[in-house]
Formats: C-alpha cells, sequence, structure tokens
C-alpha cells in the first residue's frame, strides 16, 4: 500500500469517528480530533471556532440525532487533506426540528499530533 492510500484510510476513519463523536455527544473525543484553530462553518452562514462550537452542542442548541456522510472522494497534498461528499442529517438547531442536506467540504491538517480537522464548510443543496 502507498502512503496516500494509507492516509486516505486514515482519513476516511477520522471523518467516520469525529461525526460518531458529535452525535453521541463524545466532545472531549471531536475536541481530540479538531486542530485547535478549527473554523466550522454551518449550512445557516454561521461560522464557530472550537470552543463556541463544542459550548452549542453542550448547551443542548445543536443536537445531532442522525448523520449520514457519504465521501465523494478525498485529496491529500503535502500535510492537508481536502474531503468533498455530503452531509445529511437529522438535527435540532436552536430548538427547532431541521433535516439537512448537505454538499460539504472537510479540511484535515497533520500536525505533530497526527490529522487534525482544521475547517469544515457545508453547502446547501437544492431541495427537488
Amino acid at each position: 500500500m502507498t502512503a496516500t492510500h494509507d492516509a486516505t484510510t486514515t482519513i476516511r476513519d477520522l471523518e467516520n469517528a469525529r461525526y460518531r463523536a458529535i452525535v453521541d455527544q463524545d466532545l472531549a473525543r471531536f475536541a481530540e480530533l479538531s486542530h485547535p484553530d478549527l473554523a466550522y462553518s454551518h449550512s445557516s452562514g454561521d461560522t464557530d471556532s472550537l470552543d463556541s462550537y463544542l459550548d452549542k452542542v453542550r448547551s443542548g442548541y445543536y443536537v445531532y440525532h442522525q448523520i449520514d456522510h457519504p465521501i465523494d472522494f478525498i485529496r491529500i497534498v503535502d500535510d492537508v487533506a481536502l474531503v468533498v461528499g455530503e452531509m445529511n442529517a437529522s438535527i435540532t438547531a436552536g430548538g427547532r426540528e431541521k433535516k439537512l442536506r448537505n454538499r460539504c467540504l472537510a479540511v484535515w491538517k497533520y500536525t505533530d499530533e497526527g490529522w487534525r480537522l482544521l475547517a469544515y464548510q457545508p453547502t446547501p443543496m437544492p431541495t427537488a
């Protein structure tokens, strides 16, 4: 196996782990997977830091009930991995139940501690 194949497999596993952590509200695990400079954007257009995002999940502002996240492709360039796919979810946001259907881009950065989620950007897909 090549180093790129190994890294791609690792990133795919990390994507699964971060989504599982947020659905399970395992915020310590989510924080462990995240870069301290995380920029976490939402389909509403808001962007959170790691701390503000975790505060919102901790307070119940965001509750993730179910997430499906098919990955279209992963591109690794030097110490950065781009993950392009979808994030389809059932959530509660600000007390309102929502169904999300987003295209998304996740950016992972390789650090001394391993791969860490640096940025996330969803874009709502048009309804048919």
